[in-house]
């Protein structure tokens, strides 16, 4: 797969931002269980597209939230004491209490070879994102919204959810 150019995807998101965030917020009032199909083939369909070791935004833009247990078993394989980790790289956030990275870009991502380096011991977070596959789809359709221009693969994923879902709805409506 071709490196991303996140630039391309930037502007393609501002100019698509309007449209897919008001499908998301209608798509969220209904909250049509029907629509999961839909969403699996646009996730797919993002992933056939993007190939997140070609782009790496998240990583240099974005911080993922730590579970304690994450915390310990990276701090024991790096050496390191749950504190020591933990004063070095991580922060609670006041308002959520979410464990977070102190800083962007991730202290764990290369950005020479474009790669994170702890891989086999990234947090959940961090693994799953950008958490198309959740069973609460619908419950993070505001931050589908707000990834659209941070993550090429949610851009993909949410226009093609908005391109299969459009004529869903019109055959609906005529049955």
């Amino acid at each position: 797969m071709a490196q991303v150019n996140l630039n391309s995807y930037r502007q393609k998101a501002y100019r698509d931002k309007k449209r897919l965030t008001a499908f998301l917020k209608k798509i969220t009032k209904k909250a049509d269980k029907s629509l999961y199909p839909l969403v699996r083939a646009a996730e797919k369909h993002a992933w056939k597209k993007i190939d997140c070791t070609q782009c790496g935004n998240c990583c240099k833009t974005m911080t993922p939230t730590w579970k304690k247990a994450e915390v310990k078993k990276l701090a024991a394989h790096l050496g390191m004491t749950y504190q020591a980790f933990f004063d070095k790289w991580l922060y609670v956030e006041e308002s959520t209490g979410d464990i977070c990275n102190r800083t962007t870009p991730c202290q764990f991502f290369d950005g020479k070879k474009g790669l994170c380096t702890v891989y086999e011991f990234r947090p959940h977070d961090c693994a799953k994102f950008p958490h198309l596959h959740r069973k609460d789809f619908y419950d993070q359709t505001e931050l589908f919204a707000s990834n659209l221009h941070r993550c090429p693969a949610t851009y993909e994923a949410m226009k093609h959810l908005y391109e299969l879902a459009i004529p869903a709805a019109v055959t609906a409506k005529k049955n």
